[in-house]
């Protein structure tokens, strides 16, 4: 047998190994990464810009810049920029687009100190790894939408639970308090406008990927490089696509928003605060003082006949950080004020627990002849603000959290109680953003969203607490009456529509006669079904998509297999 003869190779090309063979040389670090680096490019730029850019979008949908559509615009980009990733590129794409989302859309936290601020956001974009490797696989699949809006309902579940009873501030729902998607609150609450908006914005990729497809088909065709689909076949998905979102949005405009029920003549008291900043809650007694000030003006503008005189009357969060059931100052000037009005006031007070070790985040029920009764405490104190996880060991590393001398404690039952003629359901500050809070107060007539803004005002926070209230009032069909020290104050209808609104800053008084309603909605009655389904679903695709590339390669294995077998059985 004659000697296979080798070309030559310099060393710089392989080294010779056993047998004679020659195996090429393992390149070293430094090469191998500027082959990665050429291999994404321009591609892996355009990507990383693609997602900043969709944070961006869906941030500027939200309060105070209320540019809506945008948000389905920015889900858009979002899911161009992650189709057709591994898990892992899609994973860190995903982080990318959660903080350039994130780090804006809370910038009202840098009240309390920029590293705070940064450090929430970056924690909510972690949120966004399994959505980004998610959106990367499901994308493979056929009706990829679907799934993606799936996928940001069970990204919104998981945030709004964990850790400390999560986060759920932000939601792609809160950015949609007045478009043809708000209705669809009354059917499903946040969870389903949620997938609505992440679902018009993957039918808007889907008409973008179809449109791009259409124009290479059409470049191939006037190239002459062979046959290739008409203009109008490779056009169809892509109106397909749009004709969902206009089906979408205008299923929305079906679906009736109750406004009848039986008129209550409301007021909502803002006594204001003494200056903006931490500090405030030093100048205790200034703020009680505001809020009796204010409250005895509304009495004597109705004795003057300016205003019709309101069956109950709401006070904010804070409104007395002074105990009234151990100062005895407080509780005369509240009681003063209240047999002033006369009509029962829903009085938002700090409280010392039994033993003293905690605090109380009360609203109280104050009737003009009785005093104190009733009241609701916080069920939802804010971590990290309200009471400290970690305490020993945070304390020792940053001194700011000795602001927080004792944890506030967490109530036990829902805040469902008689004020004046009607049954209110009241939550406390931030509880509007959880699903669960509001809808365990919906039986009552009217919603009350007692809050304290001070420390954030003149930020994005106050407008976005009150987009969520507006959803709110339109998911369960309740009239909202949202009390602030300082602002926003609002008197939020059934329908959404903003009745009366207040600046920040400045004392306010808002009276009107609202409906107080008995009716449940369809959102009252599934509870927290629609978003546990719309999760399955994504979870389930997720699954699909996993799946799918081991079982192709399972295939080809078997199908190379048999192919080299045959080879053998022809020699």
């Amino acid at each position: 047998m004659a000697q296979e003869t080798l070309p030559e190779r310099s060393p710089a090309e392989g080294t010779r190994t056993g047998g004679g063979r020659e195996a090429p040389e393992r390149p070293g670090r430094a090469a191998r990464l500027g082959a990665r680096l050429r291999r994404g490019g321009r591609a892996g730029w355009g990507r990383t810009l693609l997602v900043m850019a969709a944070g961006a979008a869906m941030w500027l949908a939200f309060p105070p810049f209320d540019l809506t559509p945008l948000a389905p615009v920015g889900v858009a980009l979002f899911t161009l920029a992650l189709r057709g990733l591994t898990a892992r590129t899609g994973a860190w794409l995903g982080f990318v687009g959660g903080a350039a989302f994130f780090i804006p859309v809370l910038e009202g936290i840098g009240q309390i100190g920029p590293d705070a601020w940064i450090v929430l956001a970056l924690v909510q974009a972690l949120y966004f790894l399994p959505l980004g490797a998610g959106t990367a696989l499901v994308t493979r699949l056929p009706a990829w939408p679907l799934w993606t809006a799936s996928l940001w309902v069970g990204e919104e579940l998981l945030r709004g639970r964990v850790p400390f009873g999560g986060f759920p501030w932000a939601r792609l729902a809160f950015s949609q308090t007045a478009t043809p998607l708000t209705p669809y609150a009354s059917w499903g609450g946040a969870p389903l406008v949620t997938f609505l908006t992440a679902l018009a914005g993957g039918l808007l990729a889907c008409a973008a990927v179809a449109a791009h497809r259409a124009h290479r088909a059409r470049r191939a065709r006037t190239g002459g490089d062979g046959p290739s689909p008409g203009p109008r076949r490779t056009l169809l998905p892509a109106a397909a696509a749009l004709a969902g979102i206009a089906a979408v949005a205008g299923g929305g405009a079906l679906i009736p928003t109750p406004t009848s029920g039986r008129p209550v003549t409301v007021a909502v008291i803002q006594g204001d605060v003494p200056r903006i900043g931490l500090d405030w809650q030093g100048q205790r007694k200034a703020v009680l003082n505001n809020h009796v000030r204010v409250t005895r003006e509304l009495a004597a503008r109705v004795r003057a006949g300016d205003v019709p005189r309101p069956e109950l009357v709401v006070w904010p969060e804070n409104a007395s950080d002074l105990d009234p059931y151990t100062d005895p100052e407080a509780y005369n000037a509240i009681d003063a004020a209240v047999k002033d009005v006369g009509v029962p006031v829903l009085v938002g007070a700090l409280t010392d627990t039994p033993d003293g070790e905690k605090v109380e985040n009360r609203g109280i029920v104050w009737d003009p002849r009785s005093g104190p009764g009733d009241y609701y405490v916080k069920r939802h104190p804010v971590p990290f603000g309200e009471y400290l996880p970690f305490r020993d060991v945070l304390t020792r590393l940053i001194t700011r959290f000795e602001r927080i001398p004792r944890d506030f404690a967490k109530g036990t039952r829902s805040g469902v109680m008689r004020l004046g003629p009607v049954t209110v359901g009241d939550v406390i500050c931030f509880e509007v953003a959880y699903d669960r809070e509001v809808r365990d107060v919906a039986a009552g007539n009217l919603l009350v969203v007692q809050t304290n803004n001070a420390t954030y005002g003149r930020t994005s926070l106050p407008p976005q607490q009150i987009a969520m209230s507006r959803l709110r009032a339109v998911e369960h069909g309740r009239t909202i009456l949202v009390a602030a020290t300082s602002g926003i104050s609002a008197i939020v209808a059934p329908d959404g529509r903003v009745v009366d609104r207040s600046r920040e800053f400045v004392p306010d008084i808002q009276v009107a006669t609202v409906p107080a309603r008995t009716a449940t909605t369809p959102a009252d009655r599934l509870g927290a079904a629609p978003e546990w389904v719309l999760a399955a679903l994504g979870l389930g695709a997720l699954c699909a998509a996993a799946w799918a590339p081991a079982r192709r390669t399972s295939a080809g294995g078997n199908r190379a297999g048999r192919d080299s077998a045959g080879s053998n059985e022809g020699n």
